[in-house]
């Protein structure tokens, strides 16, 4: 199987692994023969301005493919960039496949969520529009673990890892003094609540996980909230809460809108930045009960923590990347990969292509039946789903006391 050049980008929000299944397509990509493996800096918006790099410029050695592996963030940088339809500007379209057919690219990988799968929806229908031998894959990641037709997608399991492991500590530091105190921790998670469900994995032998879990796909009622959280405060006194940056009242407000949080960003795909939600509730508890209370925002260290990511979700994330190079090269376009869960114990999973049709602008939520308890916890069978996916370690490689990453000065790329 000889393949010829190859461009990858990175897109939307960064996980801990992402780089990982970049390290996947450029080792497989050396390995079926690809002349150049060009990188695209920040996305398909960088590529507009024909901003992009030769990796192999760059990427060396086997040690460097391993701290690439280990780098959070997105080493070739991301974008949050809303490709338009083709009726509404074609222009668009012209420019990259121009720009693509200069660098004689015949695979193009994308690596990211809904937003970039969208991107190769559009991108692959209009090859075939065109009649363009370019053939067009997606790779799974967010940690938000919304992608349909997927088990589970790259980047999941190290921010549950994050989450469960912070989780703990934040209750055991929480109990310390025996006193009423409430302590309201916000996780990622804009319409669905794997990453909040997940802090229940903090329940353990060796200590208790959050008393009360509040994901999007269950409306907030703020007068049912206070009374929970006034009854567990007499059972209990010290009360940790997991919420989603993203629950909504039954209007279909945000939470975190109800206070005055001061911010009005949206992105190029109209997302409202959400923020303040734990906030907003840890002041409503402290009027209400007098007592101390604490929020915590978890923001973006939830998605970039690589020093204590997932060993599973990082070799995932390798072979996805490797595995969509290979689709490619065989001939497949308009499709992403897909991780399929062929058993729970012991835990094997299988990779296959899928019709790009399927999943894209389709958002897979967090199923109702796993939560429990009036909807405030989770059940054993999202536990057993959620446990093979944070297990292992790999180690960062340690340099003076700290992990030492791949940088890639992607300033000094010239473009237009």
């Amino acid at each position: 199987m000889k393949i010829g050049n190859i461009i990858v980008g990175q897109s939307g929000g960064p996980t801990a692994v992402i780089n990982s299944s970049l390290a996947g397509v450029f080792k497989t990509a050396k390995e079926l023969g690809a002349k150049n493996v060009y990188g695209m800096i920040h996305g398909i918006e960088g590529l507009l301005k024909e901003r992009y790099v030769n990796m192999s410029e760059h990427i060396k050695c086997e040690l460097d493919i391993e701290l690439l592996k280990r780098t959070p963030s997105a080493y070739l940088g991301s974008c949050r960039y809303c490709l338009p339809s083709v009726e509404k500007d074609e222009a668009v379209y012209k420019k990259l496949f121009e720009i693509l057919k200069n660098l004689g690219i015949e695979i193009f990988l994308y690596i990211g969520g809904n937003d970039s799968m969208d991107s190769i929806h559009k991108l692959s229908n209009y090859a075939a529009k065109i009649g363009s031998k370019i053939r067009f894959m997606g790779v799974p990641k967010t940690i938000d673990n919304d992608l349909a037709e997927i088990d589970h997608t790259p980047g999941f399991g190290s921010a549950a890892k994050y989450i469960g492991t912070t989780m703990k500590e934040i209750i055991s530091d929480a109990h310390v003094n025996g006193k009423e105190f409430v302590t309201i921790v916000e996780i990622m998670g804009r319409n669905t609540g794997w990453l909040t469900a997940s802090s229940a994995i903090a329940r353990m032998d060796d200590g208790r996980g959050p008393d009360l879990i509040y994901v999007p796909e269950i409306d907030f009622s703020v007068e049912d909230f206070l009374k929970k959280v006034g009854e567990l405060i007499k059972l209990r006194k010290t009360v940790v809460i997991a919420v989603s940056e993203g629950i909504k009242t039954k209007e279909g407000k945000y939470v975190c809108e109800l206070g005055d949080t001061g911010v009005d960003y949206k992105d190029s795909f109209g997302h409202k930045q959400l923020t303040g939600t734990a906030s907003y509730l840890s002041a409503l508890c402290a009027g209400k009960f007098k007592c101390k209370t604490r929020a915590i925002e978890f923001s973006t260290i939830q998605r970039c923590a690589s020093h204590i990511s997932s060993a599973t979700d990082i070799n995932e994330a390798f072979q996805a990347g490797g595995f969509g190079v290979r689709m490619a090269a065989e001939g497949n376009t308009a499709k992403m990969v897909v991780l399929d869960r062929l058993s729970d114990n012991p835990y094997s999973i299988g990779f296959r292509a899928c019709d790009i049709a399927k999943i894209a602008n389709i958002e897979k939520k967090f199923p109702t039946n796993w939560l429990s308890n009036d909807d405030n916890l989770v059940t054993k069978e999202f536990l057993t789903y959620l446990k093979p996916l944070i297990q292992g370690e790999l180690a960062p490689i340690m340099v003076d006391g700290l992990p030492r990453h791949l940088f890639l000065n992607r300033e000094a790329v010239k473009g237009k």
